[in-house]
């Protein structure tokens, strides 16, 4: 059942005021929606198939409207955990901005429209893709697995790794292996790039009721689950150079990245982040506060970003590099694809 939505208490009541058009635009999650129309932009360049530039721009516009919707459906179902925490409280329905009812009418005509557009206007392989991208982050991660399971970035991650097949299948009207090479590089990012993120929030998601792994597991096993993903992930960046998807640029960005990567996760392994982890004392750029809710770290000076606390650094590092790394890697790809730069078939 439906959650309703919660004003939450730690907002100053002044900060009610009337819903914007930019409030109903930030229920689509404007920020992850960028990412979501990098990667499937990158599948659709990357398929090296004709498509009319016009109906390319539909295909990605479908992508981008369907992710909008999954993240007004998860806003409207959180509304009750995104109360809780420091990072999403001032978002448009805890902050009572607009109605829960609102969000999810809005997340379900999105849904519908994107889906529709997408298998009459390009190809149904690419709606049918979509429409389970949809379902399964509203559904199976937001409703089920985000408040049972430890495990909820990692199964959860599909949803946000499929739009590069997405792309390649509105482009090709197929998803062959190294559409999902793509998607797998995703799949296999997404760990170890929130659970940095989540050694430096785990007081908000235990005050949430959230079973990150940090809250459940406690952080050193979170920063030996951290260096393992990566291990297998860096290997999964080398591949497309073996396999015909990736050229001379992307090995090179994949090789040079990935060993900064490595050497990051391993830092953040070593450290002792996560041990005396403080939200309010957090580095304010890994915050998505969307109104003036959140109240100043009692330790930093105005004007300044409070220190982070332990060894917290390490993780801010890697969860900042993480996000670079992974636009290198597909801007690499979706360069060497729009100049025909010829992609490299190294001997596995």
């Amino acid at each position: 059942m439906a959650k309703p939505a919660v004003l939450s208490p730690d907002m100053p009541a002044d900060t009610v005021r009337a819903a914007r058009w930019q409030d109903y635009f930030q229920l689509l999650k404007p920020r992850v929606m960028s990412l979501v129309v990098f990667t499937a932009a990158t599948g659709l360049v990357a398929a090296r198939t004709h498509i009319h530039p016009l109906l390319g721009a539909v295909a990605v516009l479908c992508i981008a409207v369907g992710a909008g919707a999954s993240g007004a459906l998860n806003m409207w179902y959180d509304a009750d955990i995104d109360a809780k925490m420091r990072r999403t409280r001032g978002r448009p329905v805890p902050a009572g901005l607009v109605e829960g009812s609102e969000a999810a009418t809005l997340g379900v005509v999105l849904s519908l429209l994107s889906v529709m557009l997408m298998g009459m206007a390009i190809n149904w392989l690419a709606a049918g893709l979509l429409a389970f991208t949809i379902v399964f982050y509203a559904v199976v991660y937001t409703m089920w697995l985000k408040r049972w399971t430890a495990q909820n970035i990692v199964i959860g991650g599909l949803a946000g790794a499929l739009p590069p097949a997405i792309g390649w299948a509105a482009a090709s009207g197929s998803a062959p292996l190294n559409a999902w090479l793509m998607v797998l590089i995703i799949f296999l990012w997404t760990p170890p790039h929130f659970w940095a993120l989540s050694l430096y929030i785990s007081t908000d998601y235990a005050k949430a009721g959230v079973p990150m792994l940090p809250v459940v597991k406690g952080a050193k096993e979170t920063r030996k689950q951290i260096l393992l993903y990566s291990l297998v992930f860096i290997p999964v960046c080398l591949a497309p150079a073996a396999t015909g998807l990736g050229g001379p640029l992307y090995l090179a960005v994949s090789a040079l990245g990935g060993a900064v990567f490595l050497i990051l996760a391993w830092r953040v392994f070593r450290s002792d982040a996560g041990d005396a982890a403080d939200p309010r004392a957090a580095d304010r750029a890994l915050y998505e506060v969307q109104a003036p809710a959140a109240e100043p770290a009692p330790e930093a000076e105005p004007g300044k970003r409070p220190p982070p606390v332990g060894g917290a650094k390490d993780a801010r590092n890697l969860f900042a590099f993480s996000i670079l790394y992974l636009f290198a890697l597909f801007a690499a790809l979706l360069a060497e694809a729009m100049i025909g730069v010829r992609a490299l078939e190294l001997p596995l």
